[in-house]
């Protein structure tokens, strides 16, 4: 049986056809990625997080998805001035849905998530990049994306997946600073942190990147390999 994975969404107010209102939406690559690695793609818009723990039990892994910046208040700073439009009913439903996982839950963290993951183990991020990199090369212009080098770290569950090194496509101005319980794994050459992973689980990895742009199966496979034997 294919395993159900679960990715968060956004909801924005949205334009289609003859209509203009708010809409719970994704793009379409992160469930496109999930279905050409094997696995069934179920959307979780945003709810009350009374209703995570209902919602995880019946998945078989999570991907927590890019979005908007996470309110600085979530991990005890003040905001940044670049730090902005952050959405609270995202940060209390992702976060709901990390906490109510099953230990064993295979959980990927893309852009955002990879945040949000940190964010929900006690770390903090760092909220602008440009301040400690001194350019924009991870985040160049609204709407597009940066293409990065990334070295990754040998041994990891992330080398496992996608080899040694690459370029990715990324588009984030913030990045994780302290992240508990995870090891980085990837790293770009300017030292951001580009990816984490959790080494006492058999699926806890995050991305700094967007996989699902690219034609980039290794993480979506490593992550449906491992539901489809998490017995979920």
């Amino acid at each position: 049986m294919r395993p159900v994975i679960g990715i968060s969404t956004y909801r924005e107010q949205a334009r289609w056809g003859v209509w203009d209102q708010p809409a719970d939406l994704l793009p379409v690559g992160y469930a496109t990625s999930i279905e050409r690695a094997g696995g069934v793609a179920v959307l979780l818009p945003p709810g009350s997080p009374d209703g995570a723990a209902a919602v995880v039990a019946r998945l078989d892994g999570l991907v927590v998805a890019g979005g908007a910046d996470i309110d600085p208040a979530r991990y005890a700073a003040a905001a940044h001035p670049r730090t902005t439009v952050w959405r609270e009913d995202r940060d209390a439903w992702e976060l709901a849905l990390l906490a109510a996982a099953p230990a064993d839950l295979p959980v990927l963290g893309i852009c955002r998530g990879m945040q949000v993951m940190a964010v929900h183990a006690g770390g903090t991020l760092h909220q602008h990049v440009p301040d400690l990199v001194g350019d924009d090369a991870h985040s160049p212009r609204p709407g597009t994306f940066g293409e990065v080098d990334v070295d990754v770290l040998p041994g990891t569950r992330l080398a496992a997946a996608i080899g040694d090194k690459g370029q990715v496509r990324c588009h984030h101005h913030q990045a994780v600073h302290e992240h508990p319980g995870f090891v980085p794994s990837a790293r770009a050459a300017d030292g951001t942190l580009e990816a984490m992973e959790d080494p006492g689980h058999r699926f806890r990895v995050a991305v700094q990147w967007h996989p699902e742009t690219k034609d980039d199966a290794g993480l979506f496979r490593a992550l449906v390999t491992a539901a489809s034997s998490s017995g979920a």
